[in-house]
């Protein structure tokens, strides 16, 4: 089975559930990745110690991205619309949060790009600056 096959077997509830599966999933997904992008955002502001936030970072851009992925597909597949009961309103709820789950994740991106730039600077600075 490929990947296509089995993200389409997930988006339209396959064998375990109804309709409203894949949404669900999409869901799930999405505020999973808000919270490693919150977790990465706070890596760099040193209120979590433990961790990477370069990693927490890039994790959530693309766990936000497979979220997104997961509710276009379901919302494209999917037959009726909102109040049917095939899960369209959670699909469309999903699409937000894989978005902010990417943007979190694009935030503590750049914050950790401009905390390495400065260390560069600053070490630098000290090593060949110096007069004494």
């Amino acid at each position: 089975m490929s990947a296509a096959d089995v993200l389409t077997v997930a988006t339209e509830g396959g064998v375990i559930g109804d309709g409203r599966t894949g949404a669900n999933l999409a869901l799930g997904v999405g505020l999973i990745g808000v919270a490693i992008g919150w977790l990465a955002l706070a890596r760099m502001a040193g209120r979590i110690s433990t961790g990477n936030a370069r990693t927490g970072a890039m994790a959530a851009m693309s766990v936000g991205l497979v979220g997104t992925a997961l509710a276009a597909l379901h919302l494209a597949t999917a037959s009726g619309g909102p109040g049917t009961g095939n899960g369209v309103v959670g699909a469309i709820g999903a699409i937000p949060l894989g978005l902010i789950a990417m943007a979190l994740g694009r935030r503590a991106l750049a914050l950790s790009r401009r905390t390495e730039r400065s260390a560069d600077r600053a070490g630098h600075g000290q090593e060949f600056g110096s007069t004494s």
